[in-house]
């Protein structure tokens, strides 16, 4: 007897894996997962992915698929206590024959220890253990932990996927919408798969808010999706992978001189929520990584807009930032100085605290004349264009050390040519 008062999603999760959808890459024929399940060898495994993409369905299927005893925790909820309530279960039922799996939700969300207080019982075969997480488990979860368990990655929904999902739900007359009679208009379907965004359970609910503004109607048409949609966001999670992928792609985008695909992913991130001063930040970050002295303007560029953000709030500041992220990705690009900068670090960690040069020593005081500091110092205004020939600033372990090192693109073709100018007069000085 169907329970009508779940939701629609719920009602609607397959009960065999031949009506899984999506995930073809791990249940297709051929593939270890479905290979696996086919043969009734099921183990213990992490499943990573998006919201909507069918974790818990999946654990419910393989569940099922061992005739195993399906126990479910929530790491949100739940604590050690819990994982050794489900331990004794475990071994309860494999005293009478019978597998147990143990799902655990948001596993990310275990710390060290709870997350090693499962790893007994995973590896005596106690629990038939399946994790899901929509973090990076190689980020979130223990070596220990990953080390006896198989990892998989589903992927958000294809629109075809989500449709034929929305098909099911409208004609199942035993747990969907089908009993009613309703029709789903061709533009209304299309938006529904659209958006959403690769999320099943998305899709079901917004389907299921949709029928309940219609009321008796018996169209769906775009407006009640529309309706149903409004003020959703596309999936964006600003802790989670999702937000770092996408200021990941807008940083390569306008280090790849791809103006239109930056401003994409600034939509993107804008639209999903994120803080637009963050954005502004990373903006700087990129003006002196990614450009550098090619131009030297992109840092102001960049600042300006971070100001305008801070001073003028939202549009008008999104629009600077866009404005700033624009410039970038349109000029000449070079890493001289965020590589310089990284080498120069390396060696100042490495080497500890060598002496500064006397000659390049501060001299305030008569004893500090006396020592020597700052003799012999060449005062580099007073030399021909300014420049003190063959004269040495690092220490000497250091000095041959060449950290910048100008591209040939932009300003810094001019600052490379100078370099070139300056270093055959230190050859000069020196005899080489």
């Amino acid at each position: 007897m169907t329970d009508w008062t779940r939701p629609l999603a719920d009602r609607m999760r397959p009960q065999q894996l031949a009506d899984f959808a999506g995930q073809s890459h791990l249940l297709g024929k051929g593939r270890p997962l479905g290979e696996a399940l086919a043969a009734g060898r099921p183990h213990s495994m992490v499943l990573w992915g998006p919201p909507g993409t069918g974790k818990t369905t999946l654990a419910r299927l393989v569940a099922a698929g061992a005739d195993a005893e399906f126990l479910t925790l929530s790491a949100v909820m739940s604590g050690v206590k819990d994982i050794r309530e489900a331990a004794d279960n475990g071994r309860a039922n494999r005293e009478q024959g019978r597998q147990t799996l143990l799902f655990v939700d948001e596993v990310h969300r275990f710390n060290k220890s709870q997350q090693d207080a499962f790893l007994p019982y995973i590896e005596d075969g106690t629990l038939l253990w399946i994790g899901a997480t929509t973090e990076n488990p190689s980020f979130e979860l223990n070596n220990a932990l990953l080390s006896r368990v198989r990892v998989y990655v589903l992927r958000a929904l294809e629109p075809l996927a989500i449709g034929a999902l929305i098909d099911r739900a409208m004609t199942d007359v035993e747990c969907g919408l089908g009993k009613r009679e309703l029709v789903l208009t061709s533009e209304a379907r299309e938006a529904l798969m659209q958006l959403a965004d690769g999320d099943a359970r998305t899709a079901l609910s917004l389907l299921e808010v949709a029928v309940d503004l219609g009321g008796e109607a018996k169209e769906i048409n775009l407006t009640l999706i529309q309706e149903a949609a409004a003020g959703g966001r596309a999936r964006f999670d600003k802790g989670g992978d999702a937000f770092y992928d996408l200021m990941s792609a807008l940083h390569k985008s306008v280090r790849g001189s791809a103006p239109d695909a930056a401003l994409y992913w600034l939509a993107r991130m804008l639209e999903g929520g994120c803080d637009p001063l963050y954005i502004a930040r990373r903006v700087v970050r990129m003006a002196s990584e990614d450009i550098g002295n090619a131009d030297p303007r992109a840092l102001q560029v960049a600042l300006d807009a971070w100001q305008a953000q801070e001073r003028l709030g939202s549009p008008e500041g999104e629009l600077a930032i866009a404005h700033a992220i624009t410039y970038l990705a349109s000029v000449p690009k070079s890493n001289a100085v965020y590589r310089a900068f990284n080498q120069a670090m390396a060696d100042a960690r490495a080497h500890g605290s060598l002496e500064v040069p006397v000659h390049l020593r501060n001299a305030p005081t008569e004893l500090m004349q006396s020592l020597g500091h700052g003799h012999a110092y060449r005062y580099a205004h007073d030399e021909p264009e300014a420049y003190a020939a063959g004269e040495q600033y690092l220490p000497d372990v250091l000095a041959q050390r060449n950290y910048y090192q100008p591209s040939d693109r932009g300003l810094e073709r001019k600052i490379r040519d100078r370099f070139a100018r300056l270093a055959g007069r230190d050859a000069a000085a020196r005899g080489d």
